[in-house]
């Protein structure tokens, strides 16, 4: 991501298109069918049954989705029930069932030994099930500290053979402690070095301003195309990028904040389009469905977002939707409207089933990483 910090004029324009999303905002009705843009086409990939509900995390492997249900569930855990995630066939077809212990809400395949990573609870009491990509044996880590913000762990990214960790639901008075960390396993444990704190300095993109953070919400994680993370704090609709993570030399930090036509956008999982090829994934939670978006073809590289907008004024959800984001000005056009609560994001190649090439690279970086 080439972000660049934008003049008086990028300011005039936001503070204009803030102040058309409160009239956007009370013409707004609530979701019944989804509706898509001009391009797009919308089907449906799964639904929720009596078993699982509520589809959130969604993550795509070459030949399998899996979709985590939250069905409801306490988010730290404390009611001690059971989540579900579904694989799934590319064709939308179940083909097994994985229980974990908890309240599912992070998803992430590793890239090398395809292994799939499902984080548990992350509003307190974190714990980390890793599914061997074969078997889908699982193995059960736990933290070896309480997180150092009172909450839990959201999501997963690999980057460069580290693994980063998104920190949720910060509860200390005054607001402290980490929005990202890196993770090692050490036995049957996690252990977690501090990389972003909800209060770091940060550079806001509109402005051009040194701000400090006041993180009171993050959430998914990714990575952009440039190798930076991207971090989503949903209830305060800003994205943040941290260059060079972990680096105490270079790492910065970039504080954006998002809008729509329907007012400020509470994102939560975004995705970059890897190729031309293929389709996005949507789980909405209130509708208990995983949709399918397609088009004729793809932009590499664009930013695609799962948002409820809020109304200004009073912060109380308006809308709904999946859009195409800026991330340069922060602004999120919707393609995918009418939606009920969307969550997850995932894209699905084309050319996804056909993973022998991908096989032989995957088994060479295994190879080197042994080294």
């Amino acid at each position: 991501m080439n972000i660049v910090v934008r003049n008086a004029f990028a300011v005039s324009a936001m503070a204009g298109l803030a102040a058309l999303s409160v009239a956007a905002a009370q013409t707004t009705v609530a979701p019944s069918n989804p509706k898509v843009a001009q391009g797009y086409a919308l089907s449906v990939f799964a639904k929720g049954t009596a078993e699982y509900s509520k589809p959130d995390s969604v993550v795509a492997d070459r030949t399998a989705v899996y979709v985590g249900y939250g069905d409801g569930n306490a988010p730290d855990g404390s009611d001690g029930k059971n989540t579900q995630i579904v694989k799934y066939d590319l064709q939308g077809h179940v083909e097994r069932v994985l229980s974990v212990k908890g309240h599912n809400d992070g998803l992430k395949i590793n890239p090398v030994t395809h292994d799939l990573w499902a984080l548990q609870n992350e509003d307190a009491n974190p714990r980390l099930v890793i599914f061997d990509a074969d078997s889908n044996e699982r193995t059960l880590y736990t933290f070896q500290a309480p997180s150092d913000s009172g909450g839990g762990y959201d999501d997963i990214v690999f980057r460069h053979g580290k693994v980063y960790l998104s920190g949720s639901n910060p509860s200390k008075t005054p607001n402290t402690g980490s929005a990202i960390v890196e993770a090692r396993l050490e036995g049957h444990t996690v252990a977690v070095t501090p990389v972003l704190g909800v209060d770091s300095p940060a550079t806001d993109v509109v402005t051009g301003k040194r701000v400090t953070l006041n993180l009171s919400d993050p959430d998914s994680m990714t990575l952009d195309p440039s190798g930076d993370l991207l971090l989503t704090s949903q209830a305060d609709a800003q994205l943040i990028v941290v260059r060079n993570p972990g680096n105490v030399k270079t790492q910065s930090v970039l504080q954006i904040p998002v809008t729509s036509p329907y007012g400020p956008a509470m994102v939560d999982d975004t995705l970059f389009t890897p190729n031309a090829d293929g389709y996005i994934l949507i789980a909405d939670k209130d509708a208990n469905t995983v949709y399918k978006l397609r088009r004729n073809a793809f932009v590499p590289g664009s930013a695609y977002s799962a948002a409820q907008a809020s109304d200004g004024s009073t912060g109380a959800t308006t809308y709904s939707f999946v859009g195409k984001l800026d991330p340069e000005y922060g602004l999120l056009t919707s393609v995918v409207t009418n939606l009920g609560n969307p969550g997850g994001l995932a894209f699905v190649k084309a050319d996804a089933g056909d993973s022998k090439l991908e096989d032989l690279i995957d088994a060479c970086n295994a190879i080197s990483q042994r080294q």
